[in-house]
């Protein structure tokens, strides 16, 4: 299979139909095309690769007024670009292979199964799947023998050398030496700091690539002078002591987008594969390389002020971190959103796709992804710090309802205050916040528009004249309705109490408040 001129990318067509493209199709037939039909971690693979092959083609664009014109270009670039590197785009065979690196032979240890051990299965690159920790929540066929159509590899192959979680891993000789690791390995590139990702979204697939094309003149600002490069299968590592094919691998923007952090061989059978550490690429964290679609945030680490990668939750939406995901960013060393921010312009409203892998350590857990239709205005300071303030007040509020919580059951003889109580009480009111995030979900619409509109607030920041600030207030009323029931006398007393203390609490004493529980 070549994964040029075969079909295996997902995607919806302009008139909703499903269907599936190869690489070169993406491009020829990218206006035609709506969006890919993917998984959040699949979706920002694909875009990497797409991305790395439009800039690799178009060996640009130099700067800013040369993105505005080179959309034209794409199609004929690439469509060239991979003709001439058909070579490098097989799944299988004896010469070059996409993503794969050749003399790759397990090494003897004590662990070594046979080549039909669930350890060497191919299972192991869909991340959804159980195979090895992996659990079987959702997949009951885990410790069965599978099979995939090479179709499907080649987009499993594309998305484990981008999220591969770290951990143990078998070692193997590449080249006759043994892969780096000593057996353990670090996340891949773009799940290191559990990331949340952030792509410009337009109205085709087209427009989408050419939305999130950096100009060189921005990659020099985030990575310094030579930092361009080339495509790891321009330049394919020998070994791990092939020093320059390595460095340009992990330490310059094409090599780092479509990465190699596996050393893995496909077997024919495409059912089993050899699988071991790859290129060691260094995190923000580690050495301050800042991938294209992560956000940089200030966080509190040891007591001191550090800039981190800004990470996903389950638990905390998306949206609640608008107002950083929107910093439009000049460097390595400043805080801010995705770097093609630099892209859009201060008169229209953009669409922002934002996804994540989330895991527990090495352990998958579950994707997120968000699509926001984000003013304009919200790229200025000032809009963003009034966006912060109306996640600021829902946060609040949200203590104020689990205070209002514990004071019916309190009245009830329940007083979840108490010590003993801890794991109870967390429970009943993360049920009754849960419920309340879900409903104010809905309202995020109100909140852009106070955003762009600071002046509907007031010189007195008077949210409770605003549709977000009601909108807060009707979902912290309809959550706590719903957590404390009120049909004999006794609930009823004590819904009166807890509805006292759900309205009456200053937000300046629940940022205290809050503030203190976070300590404990």
């Amino acid at each position: 299979m070549n994964l040029t001129t075969d079909a295996w990318i997902p995607i919806i067509w302009n008139d909703g139909q499903a269907g599936t493209v190869s690489l070169r199709k993406a491009f020829e037939r990218g206006a035609e095309i709506r969006d890919l039909a993917v998984r959040p971690h699949e979706r920002i693979a694909l875009m990497r690769l797409l991305i790395c092959i439009a800039q690799a083609a178009l060996d640009g664009p130099a700067d800013y007024d040369d993105w505005k014109d080179c959309r034209s270009r794409i199609v004929s670039s690439a469509v060239d670009y991979l003709r001439n590197w058909r070579h490098a785009f097989e799944l299988f065979g004896d010469g070059q292979r996409f993503l794969q690196v050749a003399n790759l032979t397990k090494a003897a240890t004590k662990s070594t199964g046979d080549d039909d051990s669930e350890d060497n299965s191919t299972s192991k690159l869909d991340l959804a799947l159980a195979t090895g920790n992996n659990t079987t929540l959702f997949d009951n066929a885990g410790g069965s023998e599978r099979a995939f159509t090479s179709e499907k590899l080649a987009l499993m192959l594309t998305t484990f050398q981008c999220f591969s979680p770290g951990g143990r891993i078998g070692l193997a000789l590449w080249n006759g030496r043994e892969t780096a690791g000593k057996g353990s390995s670090d996340h891949a590139p773009c799940l290191a700091g559990r990331m949340l990702h952030a792509l410009v979204r337009d109205e085709n697939l087209l427009a989408t690539l050419h939305k999130n094309l950096l100009a060189k003149h921005h990659t020099e600002q985030l990575y310094g002078q030579n930092s361009w490069g080339k495509p790891v299968w321009g330049r394919m590592p020998e070994g791990p002591a092939d020093a320059d094919a390595v460095h340009n691998a992990n330490r310059t923007y094409l090599g780092r987008l479509v990465p190699l952090a596996r050393a893995i061989w496909l077997a024919d059978d495409c059912r089993s594969l050899i699988l071991a550490n790859g290129l060691e690429y260094g995190s923000y964290a580690e050495d301050g390389w800042r991938e294209p679609s992560a956000t940089i945030v200030t966080r509190t680490v040891k007591n001191q002020p550090t800039r981190v990668v800004l990470s996903a939750s389950i638990d905390k939406a998306a949206w609640r971190e608008l107002h950083v995901l929107t910093v439009k960013s000049v460097s390595q060393n400043t805080n801010g959103g995705p770097a093609v921010l630099q892209n859009i312009s201060d008169e229209d409203a953009f669409d922002l796709w934002v996804g994540a892998l989330v895991t527990d350590k090495a352990k998958p857990v579950d994707t997120i992804e968000s699509v926001f239709h984000v003013p304009v205005a919200m790229l200025t300071e000032t809009s963003q710090m009034v966006y912060e303030k109306g996640v600021h007040l829902a946060g609040t509020t949200e203590f104020q309802l689990k205070r209002a919580v514990s004071a019916y059951h309190k009245e009830l003889g329940d007083n979840l205050d108490r010590p003993e109580m801890k794991n109870r009480r967390r429970q009943i009111q993360n049920n009754a916040a849960a419920q309340f995030w879900t409903d104010i979900e809905q309202a995020v619409p109100r909140l852009m528009e106070v955003a762009a509109a600071p002046e509907s607030l007031g010189l007195n920041s008077e949210w409770h004249k605003t549709a977000w600030g009601q909108s807060v207030w009707r979902a912290a009323r309809a959550a706590y309705e719903h957590a404390c029931p009120h049909g004999t006398p006794r609930q009823i007393r004590a819904y009166a109490l807890g509805l006292q203390t759900l309205f009456a609490a200053p937000a300046e004493q629940a940022e205290v408040e809050t503030e203190k529980e976070a300590e404990a």
